[in-house]
Protein backbone atom coordinates (compact mmCIF):
# COMPACT_ATOMS: atom_id res chain seq x y z
CA UNK A 1 0.00 0.00 0.00
CA UNK A 2 1.40 3.39 -0.97
CA UNK A 3 2.04 6.09 1.62
CA UNK A 4 -0.69 8.24 0.06
CA UNK A 5 -3.30 5.49 0.43
CA UNK A 6 -2.22 4.92 4.04
CA UNK A 7 -2.75 8.61 4.78
CA UNK A 8 -6.15 8.62 3.07
CA UNK A 9 -7.18 5.61 5.15
CA UNK A 10 -6.02 7.47 8.27
CA UNK A 11 -8.18 10.54 7.55
CA UNK A 12 -11.87 10.78 8.24
CA UNK A 13 -14.46 13.53 8.60
CA UNK A 14 -13.55 14.42 12.17
CA UNK A 15 -16.55 15.23 14.35
CA UNK A 16 -14.75 16.48 17.47
CA UNK A 17 -11.48 18.40 17.60
CA UNK A 18 -9.28 19.17 20.59
CA UNK A 19 -8.48 22.86 19.99
CA UNK A 20 -4.77 22.27 19.32
CA UNK A 21 -3.18 24.73 16.89
CA UNK A 22 -1.74 23.46 13.62
CA UNK A 23 1.99 24.27 13.17
CA UNK A 24 2.43 27.06 10.64
CA UNK A 25 4.53 24.90 8.31
CA UNK A 26 1.76 22.31 8.03
CA UNK A 27 -0.86 25.00 7.43
CA UNK A 28 1.34 26.60 4.77
CA UNK A 29 1.71 23.26 2.98
CA UNK A 30 -2.06 22.74 2.95
CA UNK A 31 -2.63 26.25 1.63
CA UNK A 32 0.03 25.79 -1.05
CA UNK A 33 -1.66 22.56 -2.20
CA UNK A 34 -4.97 24.42 -2.42
CA UNK A 35 -3.29 27.15 -4.45
CA UNK A 36 -1.91 24.52 -6.84
CA UNK A 37 -5.33 22.94 -7.48
CA UNK A 38 -6.43 23.00 -11.13
CA UNK A 39 -9.32 25.17 -12.24
CA UNK A 40 -11.06 25.73 -15.55
CA UNK A 41 -8.87 27.95 -17.79
CA UNK A 42 -6.74 28.46 -14.66
CA UNK A 43 -8.88 31.36 -13.49
CA UNK A 44 -9.36 30.28 -9.84
CA UNK A 45 -12.71 32.12 -9.51
CA UNK A 46 -12.80 31.94 -5.72
CA UNK A 47 -10.98 33.03 -2.59
CA UNK A 48 -10.21 31.14 0.61
CA UNK A 49 -10.83 33.05 3.83
CA UNK A 50 -8.68 31.76 6.71
CA UNK A 51 -10.39 32.12 10.07
CA UNK A 52 -8.23 31.62 13.16
CA UNK A 53 -9.82 34.20 15.48
CA UNK A 54 -11.63 32.43 18.34
CA UNK A 55 -14.40 35.04 18.58
CA UNK A 56 -15.19 34.70 14.87
CA UNK A 57 -15.22 30.90 15.06
CA UNK A 58 -17.58 31.08 18.01
CA UNK A 59 -19.84 33.53 16.19
CA UNK A 60 -20.03 31.23 13.17
CA UNK A 61 -20.71 28.30 15.49
CA UNK A 62 -23.56 29.99 17.36
CA UNK A 63 -25.16 31.94 14.51
CA UNK A 64 -24.47 30.14 11.24
CA UNK A 65 -23.25 26.55 11.59
CA UNK A 66 -26.04 24.75 13.48
CA UNK A 67 -23.64 24.36 16.40
CA UNK A 68 -21.40 21.82 14.71
CA UNK A 69 -18.72 21.01 17.27
CA UNK A 70 -15.80 21.13 14.82
CA UNK A 71 -16.22 24.89 14.31
CA UNK A 72 -15.13 26.32 17.69
CA UNK A 73 -12.52 23.62 18.39
CA UNK A 74 -10.82 23.73 15.00
CA UNK A 75 -7.40 25.30 14.72
CA UNK A 76 -8.45 27.09 11.52
CA UNK A 77 -11.52 27.34 9.35
CA UNK A 78 -11.01 27.69 5.63
CA UNK A 79 -14.03 29.32 4.02
CA UNK A 80 -14.11 28.60 0.29
CA UNK A 81 -15.92 31.55 -1.24
CA UNK A 82 -16.81 31.74 -4.93
CA UNK A 83 -16.83 34.97 -6.85
CA UNK A 84 -20.40 36.20 -6.84
CA UNK A 85 -20.08 37.79 -10.26
CA UNK A 86 -17.43 37.07 -12.85
CA UNK A 87 -16.49 40.31 -14.62
CA UNK A 88 -14.46 41.37 -17.62
CA UNK A 89 -12.02 42.99 -15.18
CA UNK A 90 -11.37 39.59 -13.59
CA UNK A 91 -10.50 38.24 -17.03
CA UNK A 92 -8.36 41.27 -17.97
CA UNK A 93 -6.38 40.95 -14.74
CA UNK A 94 -5.91 37.23 -15.27
CA UNK A 95 -4.65 37.65 -18.83
CA UNK A 96 -2.12 40.27 -17.68
CA UNK A 97 -0.97 38.04 -14.82
CA UNK A 98 -0.74 35.04 -17.16
CA UNK A 99 1.42 37.03 -19.59
CA UNK A 100 3.67 38.28 -16.80
CA UNK A 101 4.08 34.82 -15.25
CA UNK A 102 4.99 33.11 -18.52
CA UNK A 103 6.91 36.09 -19.90
CA UNK A 104 4.79 36.44 -23.02
CA UNK A 105 2.96 39.41 -24.48
CA UNK A 106 -0.67 40.14 -23.72
CA UNK A 107 -1.23 40.34 -27.48
CA UNK A 108 -0.07 36.75 -27.94
CA UNK A 109 -2.93 35.67 -25.64
CA UNK A 110 -5.64 37.33 -27.71
CA UNK A 111 -7.18 34.00 -28.76
CA UNK A 112 -7.17 32.68 -25.21
CA UNK A 113 -8.68 35.94 -23.98
CA UNK A 114 -11.38 35.80 -26.63
CA UNK A 115 -12.26 32.19 -25.80
CA UNK A 116 -12.76 33.06 -22.11
CA UNK A 117 -14.95 36.01 -23.02
CA UNK A 118 -17.00 33.95 -25.44
CA UNK A 119 -17.24 30.79 -23.39
CA UNK A 120 -17.55 32.14 -19.84
CA UNK A 121 -18.47 35.82 -19.77
CA UNK A 122 -21.30 35.19 -22.23
CA UNK A 123 -23.10 33.03 -19.65
CA UNK A 124 -25.56 34.20 -17.00
CA UNK A 125 -24.39 35.28 -13.55
CA UNK A 126 -26.14 32.30 -11.93
CA UNK A 127 -24.45 29.83 -14.27
CA UNK A 128 -21.06 31.40 -13.63
CA UNK A 129 -21.54 31.39 -9.87
CA UNK A 130 -22.37 27.67 -9.95
CA UNK A 131 -19.32 27.10 -12.14
CA UNK A 132 -17.12 29.10 -9.74
CA UNK A 133 -18.42 27.08 -6.80
CA UNK A 134 -17.53 23.82 -8.57
CA UNK A 135 -14.01 25.11 -9.15
CA UNK A 136 -13.75 25.86 -5.43
CA UNK A 137 -14.69 22.26 -4.65
CA UNK A 138 -11.74 21.05 -6.73
CA UNK A 139 -9.49 23.19 -4.52
CA UNK A 140 -11.25 21.75 -1.46
CA UNK A 141 -10.29 18.25 -2.62
CA UNK A 142 -6.64 19.26 -2.83
CA UNK A 143 -6.88 20.67 0.68
CA UNK A 144 -8.33 17.43 2.05
CA UNK A 145 -5.57 15.29 0.53
CA UNK A 146 -2.84 17.71 1.64
CA UNK A 147 -4.20 17.73 5.19
CA UNK A 148 -4.12 13.93 5.26
CA UNK A 149 -0.51 13.90 4.11
CA UNK A 150 0.33 16.38 6.89
CA UNK A 151 -1.69 14.26 9.38
CA UNK A 152 -3.94 17.23 10.09
CA UNK A 153 -7.59 16.38 10.57
CA UNK A 154 -9.94 18.04 8.11
CA UNK A 155 -13.71 18.11 7.90
CA UNK A 156 -15.52 19.49 4.83
CA UNK A 157 -18.77 21.15 5.85
CA UNK A 158 -21.85 22.30 3.94
CA UNK A 159 -24.28 22.36 6.86
CA UNK A 160 -24.17 26.08 7.52
CA UNK A 161 -26.14 29.22 6.73
CA UNK A 162 -24.08 30.63 3.88
CA UNK A 163 -25.81 34.02 3.92
CA UNK A 164 -25.06 34.38 7.63
CA UNK A 165 -21.43 33.37 7.20
CA UNK A 166 -21.18 35.92 4.39
CA UNK A 167 -22.60 38.55 6.74
CA UNK A 168 -20.29 37.68 9.64
CA UNK A 169 -17.17 37.79 7.45
CA UNK A 170 -18.28 40.67 5.19
CA UNK A 171 -17.93 38.53 2.09
CA UNK A 172 -20.62 40.10 -0.07
CA UNK A 173 -18.82 43.44 0.16
CA UNK A 174 -15.83 41.66 -1.35
CA UNK A 175 -17.90 40.14 -4.17
CA UNK A 176 -17.79 36.67 -2.59
CA UNK A 177 -20.27 34.05 -1.39
CA UNK A 178 -19.30 31.14 0.86
CA UNK A 179 -19.89 27.68 -0.59
CA UNK A 180 -18.07 25.19 1.69
CA UNK A 181 -16.02 25.20 4.89
CA UNK A 182 -12.97 23.11 5.69
CA UNK A 183 -12.33 22.77 9.43
CA UNK A 184 -8.68 21.97 10.20
CA UNK A 185 -7.30 20.74 13.49
CA UNK A 186 -6.65 17.60 15.49
CA UNK A 187 -9.11 14.90 16.47
CA UNK A 188 -10.31 14.41 20.02
CA UNK A 189 -10.41 10.62 19.84
CA UNK A 190 -11.95 10.24 23.31
CA UNK A 191 -14.96 12.39 22.45
CA UNK A 192 -15.38 11.41 18.79
CA UNK A 193 -17.09 8.02 18.42
CA UNK A 194 -16.04 7.85 14.76
CA UNK A 195 -12.31 8.26 15.38
CA UNK A 196 -11.60 4.54 15.06
CA UNK A 197 -14.59 3.49 12.98
CA UNK A 198 -14.02 1.44 9.85
CA UNK A 199 -14.50 3.32 6.59
CA UNK A 200 -17.67 2.55 4.70
CA UNK A 201 -16.95 2.66 0.98
CA UNK A 202 -18.51 0.85 -1.96
CA UNK A 203 -16.34 -1.97 -3.33
CA UNK A 204 -14.11 -1.27 -6.31
CA UNK A 205 -16.19 -3.38 -8.71
CA UNK A 206 -19.37 -1.46 -7.84
CA UNK A 207 -17.87 2.02 -7.86
CA UNK A 208 -15.80 1.91 -11.04
CA UNK A 209 -17.12 1.13 -14.49
CA UNK A 210 -14.59 0.06 -17.13
CA UNK A 211 -15.64 0.56 -20.73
Amino acid sequence: MSELIKKLNWRYATKRMNGQTIPQEKLDNILEAIKLAPSSVGLQPYNIVIVEDKALKDKIYHEAATRQAQIPDASHLLIFAAWEKLTSQHVEDYIKFFAQTRNVSVESLAGFHSSINGGILSRSEDVNFDWSARQAYIALGHGLVAAAIEEVDATPMEGFDAAKVDEILGLREKGLRSVVILALGYRDAEKDPYANAKKVRRPHEELFISI
